[in-house]
């Protein structure tokens, strides 16, 4: 950190103006800004650096370290961060272990509390947080604010325990985000009435159109998995104040490609004022969450970003606290990752399994009630199939893609749950992992016991993983800590599950994202067909099928 002063043409984007002119920075701070009179015509951008407004660091496989060593080259300098995947396996020691180990680098991390741990009581989780739990975490600086409420049937029923925790916040003076899927008309005003404030799970303008009317800000998220960017964006240009951009979920290799920076150069090209999505790529989110992130004003923490224009939004250096961090696609300086205990933030105890744990014996039935697994979506549909029948069992039917697929509870020995789902496209081996939200036991696809056995059993091997095999070959990715995360360098673990997203895909699978679709095929709080380690869950009417 030292004084420094960067020329180019910079975006005041609350005055809605860009001029050529000097950013002063001493001791971490802009001390000031100046217009210049001779413009360059070839000047950069100076702004604001960009925040990932709702993101779960879990998903990215890398510990907080590493995820900011990726994000920063793209302009990344916050995020808003939800622990609730580590919380589900680990407790409080888990949201410990994240918030301990952001704090090794220079990179603005900014962790809720989390608000459904467990996620629902229909499944296994390796930890629970009450009320009184959350408060503690509330009370923390480090904490911004609770987590999204994904249990909307506890705020509409008026749950206690929930109420307590929104509670905890609002006296606290910190916002609560939401978590409310397809929720429209008199039903989502009870859930804003709650204080609830911000939804990232729309999947339709419709939908967000309502909420915005209501008071409610939305999140056009675009990860891996859950693609809304497309649906939502065009509301932008009439909501600038309401809304913001996240990844919510982000898979190592596509972190390396891009962050938000990408999502920014997508709404340009779509006609959008870049001020407006400046707005909601690097504004409102200080305002909402109160963040102790700087805007490029005087007096600002020196928080900013170099970029080549504003089509492609190319990141040339990324500063936080006036120092600079990342410059042309690389990191600059010390990234230290200090994980060397890592590894001892895990929940794993279960033991091997055989291939008779797999067996659905077949009683007759007609129909399977089988999961529809949508590509770029959460939500899944319930559709019906015919069973295919081998020595009195039903199995995976290749010709149909209705294929098997399981949850191991990675918490304790129990009976493995089993069901069908359609759209993975495996015509060889099986996939596994132990990241499976929202609790995240074991989740595994194939076209054969045998093969699901034991891509199970290499994830019960390195107490956590992601798994392809088939066709006499075997792919893993360790992830040792909590069984989310791994403790190697970031580029490399990118490198690792390219690599092994790519095997996925040679097996037969024809989805965008293989690994980050099956951990949502367990995700009970969206609907619609689900499977927990207890068995089908209907997410609409919240019982099991």
């Amino acid at each position: 950190m030292g004084n420094f002063k960067v020329e180019g043409n910079i975006i005041d984007i609350r005055k809605r103006s860009i001029f050529f002119g000097e950013v002063e920075v001493e001791e971490g701070k802009i001390k000031n800004i100046t217009k210049l009179s001779e413009a360059k015509s070839d000047a950069d951008f100076i702004l604001p650096g960009f925040i990932d407004s709702h993101v779960h660091i879990e998903s990215s496989m890398l510990i907080p370290s590493e995820f900011a060593r990726l994000a920063v080259v793209h302009g990344t300098v916050s995020t808003i961060s939800d622990p609730h995947e580590i919380a589900n396996v680990c407790g409080l020691e888990g949201v410990e272990f994240m918030i301990e180990n952001g704090k090794t680098v220079p990179f603005k991390f900014n962790f809720g509390a989390p608000s459904c741990v467990p996620a629902t009581i229909f499944e296994t989780a390796g930890a629970e947080l009450n009320h009184k739990d959350v408060r503690s975490l509330l009370e923390r600086p480090e904490i911004k604010y609770l987590s999204e409420m994904m249990n909307f049937p506890g705020v509409l029923y008026k749950d206690d325990e929930v109420l307590k925790k929104i509670a905890a916040a609002h006296e606290l003076g910190k916002p609560v985000d939401g978590h409310a899927p397809g929720l429209r008309g008199d039903t989502v005003q009870q859930y804003i009435d709650a204080g609830i404030s911000t939804d990232h799970e729309c999947f339709t303008a419709e939908e967000a159109l309502d909420k915005l009317q209501r008071g409610m800000k939305i999140l056009i998220r675009e990860g891996s998995a859950a693609k809304n960017f497309e649906a939502l964006i065009d509301l932008l240009n009439d909501w600038p104040e309401m809304m913001m951009f996240c990844s919510d979920d982000k898979h190592p290799d596509s972190l390396v490609e891009n962050h938000i920076n990408a999502l920014c150069a997508r709404a340009v090209a779509k006609g959008v004022d870049v001020f407006k999505v400046l707005q909601a790529a690097c504004i409102n989110p200080i305002l909402h969450y109160k963040l102790d992130v700087g805007a490029l004003q005087i007096g600002d923490a020196a928080d900013f970003i170099v970029i080549e224009d504003l089509t492609s939004f190319n990141v040339k250096q990324t500063y936080i606290d006036g120092a600079l961090l990342a410059e042309n696609g690389r990191t600059v300086g010390n990234w230290a990752t200090h994980i060397e205990d890592a590894k001892s933030v895990n929940h794993f105890a279960c033991s091997p399994k055989i291939e008779e744990d797999f067996i659905y014996p077949f009683k007759g039935e007609e129909e399977l009630a089988v999961i529809e697994a949508l590509d770029g979506q959460l939500i899944t549909n319930r559709i019906a199939a015919k069973p295919k029948v081998s020595n009195g069992s039903v199995v995976s039917d290749l010709e149909n893609d209705v294929l098997k697929m399981v949850v191991v509870n990675r918490y304790h020995d129990a009976p493995v749950a089993i069901s069908f789902v359609k759209n993975f496209g495996l015509k060889n081996g099986a996939i596994a992992s132990s990241v499976a939200h929202d609790s995240h036991n074991i989740i595994a696809v194939g076209v054969d016991d045998k093969s699901i056995c034991e891509a199970v059993n290499h994830v019960i091997e390195k107490t956590g993983g992601v798994v392809a095999l088939g066709n006499g070959r075997v792919e893993v990715l360790a992830l040792p800590v909590a069984g989310l995360m791994s403790n190697q360098d970031g580029y490399k673990v990118a490198e690792s599950y390219t690599s092994i997203d790519r095997f996925a895909k040679e097996l037969g699978s024809t989805l965008l994202a293989p690994f980050m679709t099956l951990s949502f095929m367990a995700l009970l709080v969206i609907p619609r067909l689900k499977l927990s380690d207890m068995g089908h869950r209907d997410g609409d009417k919240f019982e099991f099928v």
